[in-house]
């Protein structure tokens, strides 16, 4: 599955040019790709769809609302605590990495758990580059471009340097 997000991701240059599922499909086909491992990558990618039009329309209601200075959270005043689940499926190398993300004022907390549920819906415990893969999808799909020193951390050797 996750070969066939590397082709989308360096096929298409962010998440709303990407065709529709059926048309997408079709193209995976042609490029040669299994077809379950087309499904599966359908399938995550509607749900990172799915997702991203819900953030999208949750940040519009906050912008909306007005906090008071006291219940304003700044980026260091939150633990993320991750169940026993999440660390099963990241890893203690998948949750480095989030940490790092995070500390390096990167990842902001929206895509932090969009990332985190992503690789949630994976079937089987991620490795390290397998999550790289999927924050570079959640940048993708939110029109977010990682600056230059993070996307070469993402899209390091292991990945055969994704070209965007």
């Amino acid at each position: 599955m996750f070969e066939v997000l590397v082709f989308v991701y360096e096929n298409y240059w962010c998440g709303d040019e990407c065709p529709e599922p059926r048309q997408l499909e079709r193209k995976l086909n042609a490029a040669g790709f299994d077809a379950e491992e087309i499904h599966m990558a359908i399938d995550w990618l509607n749900g990172l769809n799915q997702i991203a039009q819900n953030t999208h329309w949750l940040a519009d209601a906050m912008d909306t609302v007005q906090l008071s200075a006291p219940t304003r959270l700044k980026a260091g005043d939150s633990l993320r605590v991750y169940s026993e689940a999440e660390q099963t499926q990241l890893g203690s190398e998948g949750q480095g990495f989030v940490m790092f993300l995070e500390s390096a004022g990167v990842l902001p907390s929206t895509l932090r758990e969009v990332v985190i549920e992503r690789a949630m819906a994976v079937s089987a415990p991620i490795s390290l580059d397998d999550l790289k893969i999927i924050v570079l999808m959640v940048y993708w799909r939110f029109g977010e471009e990682p600056d230059a020193l993070i996307l070469d951390e993402l899209s390091g050797a292991e990945l055969g340097r994704l070209a965007h």
